[in-house]
């Protein structure tokens, strides 16, 4: 039950770096194929997709080509919340930040955060 209300917290506090890099001028790029062609090309500096995806085959290169890249990667419950924290009204699948502009710090301490997990 602490691993769920850790789960939840790390989900919140991942939409929340979304939010605000979206609203400060930064870069982030949504859906599954622009996820996968920021992360080819090396331009990806966090990718968060949505575990509730079906079928899981849609999102299921993103932790591997994330790891060879070594960009961190991280799943969240819900597609409908992950495309409300990056401000579209429609579902979706996945994320990646390319420029974390005036956030840049809050981005950091949500890196951080993940590396102890």
């Amino acid at each position: 039950m602490a691993d769920e209300a850790g789960k939840k917290d790390v989900d919140s506090q991942v939409y929340s770096v979304l939010e605000k890099v979206r609203a400060k001028s930064g870069s982030i790029k949504k859906g599954v194929n622009e996820v996968t062609k920021a992360l080819e090309r090396s331009q990806a500096k966090l990718v968060v997709y949505a575990s509730d995806v079906s079928p899981k085959e849609i999102v299921m290169h993103l932790p591997l080509l994330s790891k060879d890249r070594g960009v961190p990667c991280v799943a969240v419950r819900s597609r409908i919340e992950l495309g409300k924290a990056v401000g579209v009204v429609v579902p979706t699948s996945a994320v990646a930040i390319l420029n974390a502009g005036e956030e840049t710090h809050a981005l950091e301490e949500l890196l951080g955060k993940l590396k102890t997990l």
